[in-house]
């Protein structure tokens, strides 16, 4: 009897050269985490800076994302080293930190999330250690670390962060970014969108981590040009377009009603249903 599919999708997608995709899971459940897993992504962004993905939940989750092979990433609301090893204990298979400005914060995830001797995390094993004798470098190998860079003097600071040993991805956050540089809500305004493309640009000419940035599907041509190879993504894109298109078809349908009867006109010689000819 086998377990789980082991090992970790995304840092499989990253180490080949490929675009490793990561859906936003901002309520998740389990079952959300069942329902995104069908669907071919790459990992499951559970998150604890600003949602609801509790301690107590997120064994189950990352159980969920091991059955589709997907990787559990839980972003942690600070750069904590016992919140970086308690979230890899319970069962995460990568760490998202916000608000990493140099190559020392870079460093000091690392030392958090790594065992001896590349880090100084402490010996917790934790769930994802069962049956697994060589879990501690294994777990050293397998886990995906990313830093989030959210304001200019971050960007300035991006090759040498990307050169950090240990660090998998640099993110550059177009939202955060964007109020930073004093264009709040407008991660689209030309300043800001330079910035962003050339930070991109610049760590992937690193050769070391991967960039990543958030991704809605119109973008995704821009930033693959870039190099990008981290992508996150929300469905709540596609659950309003999907509920817009349904309400435009029942809008469509309602209009082709007789407003004088509440109900579609009947077919002439037809009888409708209170009887009437």
């Amino acid at each position: 009897m086998t377990g789980p599919a082991r090992g970790n999708r995304v840092k499989r997608a990253l180490a080949g050269g490929e675009v490793a995709v990561v859906v936003a899971g901002h309520s998740a459940s389990s079952d959300t985490a069942d329902f995104v897993g069908q669907l071919g992504f790459d990992g499951l962004w559970l998150e604890g800076e600003h949602g609801a993905v509790t301690w107590d939940r997120i064994g189950d989750l990352s159980r969920a994302c091991e059955l589709w092979d997907m990787a559990a990433m839980y972003r942690v609301r600070t750069l904590e080293p016992s919140l970086v090893a308690r979230a890899l204990t319970l069962g995460v298979h990568g760490i998202v930190v916000p608000q990493v400005s140099t190559a020392d914060e870079a460093r000091r995830l690392v030392a958090a999330a790594k065992f001896a001797p590349q880090g100084a995390r402490g010996v917790s094993r934790g769930r994802r250690s069962y049956g697994r004798p060589g879990f501690l470098d294994e777990e050293n190998d397998e886990t995906v670390l990313v830093v989030q860079l959210e304001d200019p003097g971050a960007l300035r600071n991006a090759e040498e962060i990307a050169a950090v040993p240990g660090i998998d991805v640099v993110f550059v956050a177009p939202n955060d970014l964007a109020q930073a540089m004093g264009h709040q809500g407008r991660p689209d305004h030309p300043e800001v969108a330079g910035a962003i493309d050339g930070a991109l640009g610049r760590i992937a000419a690193t050769g070391a981590a991967a960039p990543g940035t958030l991704c809605p599907a119109d973008q995704v041509d821009r930033f693959a040009a870039l190099g990008v190879r981290f992508l996150y993504t929300s469905y709540d894109a596609w659950i309003t377009a999907g509920a817009r298109d349904l309400r435009r078809a029942l809008d469509a349908a309602t209009a082709r009603r007789d407003p004088r009867q509440g109900t579609a006109p009947a077919p002439q010689g037809t009888a409708r249903q209170d009887g009437a000819a």
